[in-house]
């Protein structure tokens, strides 16, 4: 999509245009993902070995999303909404997201079924949002299939809730802990994804006010959603280190 930066001339407090400050939050957004991939993959040693693939995959979620975000702030900077980059970052990094709950809780079998289930419905929440974001706004096909993806995703968060909600009850309460802020994220963070698609009603900036809110989002997250999985399993090690 196209980015008309003579529509964006209108300032907000203190005289920064809203271009300008959803280029700087594009900047933001790279250095953020980029320092939280450097922490997790730094911090992997400080946790059992067992658990190391947790923090591996924290980091390569946001190690995705710093060069996304690197190459999204090029795009945007050229007069483009960098709508395809965002898309692609998404359709790797929620399903990474997701599969750290079976992974903490290790379950097996069940724990695949689960995995299979989260991931299929994220990619139908991923795919359908696209279709319905590069679709005319307002139009019959914009609203179906944004609807399509807030019920995929709602449908998610219910599996989140019952079936894998009794999972993580019955896990050792360091992890119980953090897959339940965990759960949170996708429950109550995520929100702001279907909000910040609306905003594209909002009138001539609203393109650029949905970046700026798709961007603060992906970083509380992303980086989020690792350090809550970071301290459950430092947490749990040094449980396991005490008891052994």
């Amino acid at each position: 999509m196209n980015l008309d930066h003579t529509l964006l001339a209108n300032t907000a407090a203190g005289g920064l245009s809203v271009n300008e400050l959803t280029q700087y939050l594009f900047w933001i957004g790279f250095i953020a993902m980029a320092s939280g991939t450097a922490f997790f993959w730094l911090s992997k040693n400080d946790v059992l070995p067992k658990y190391r693939s947790t923090l591996i995959v924290s980091g390569l979620i946001t190690g995705i999303a710093a060069y996304h975000y690197f190459t999204m702030a090029n795009v945007y900077k050229s007069g483009e909404f960098p709508t395809e980059y965002r898309y692609i970052d998404w359709i790797i990094t929620t399903p990474l997201m997701l599969i750290k709950f079976p992974m903490l809780l290790g379950l097996g079998a069940k724990g695949k079924k689960w995995l299979t289930q989260l991931v299929v419905l994220d990619l139908i929440m991923i795919v359908t949002a696209y279709i319905a974001e590069v679709s005319e706004i307002a139009s019959g096909t914009w609203w179906t299939f944004f609807l399509v993806a807030v019920v995929a995703w709602a449908a998610i968060i219910g599996l989140l809730f019952t079936g894998i909600g009794g999972a993580i009850e019955g896990a050792a309460p360091p992890i119980a802990k953090g897959l339940r802020q965990m759960r949170l994220f996708i429950a109550v963070g995520w929100i702001i994804y279907p909000v910040g698609f609306l905003l594209a009603l909002a009138g001539e900036d609203g393109g650029s006010i949905r970046e700026i809110a798709y961007n603060v989002a992906d970083v509380i997250n992303k980086v989020g959603f690792g350090l809550v999985a970071y301290y459950a399993v430092k947490t749990m090690s040094a449980v396991e280190q005490k008891e052994a």
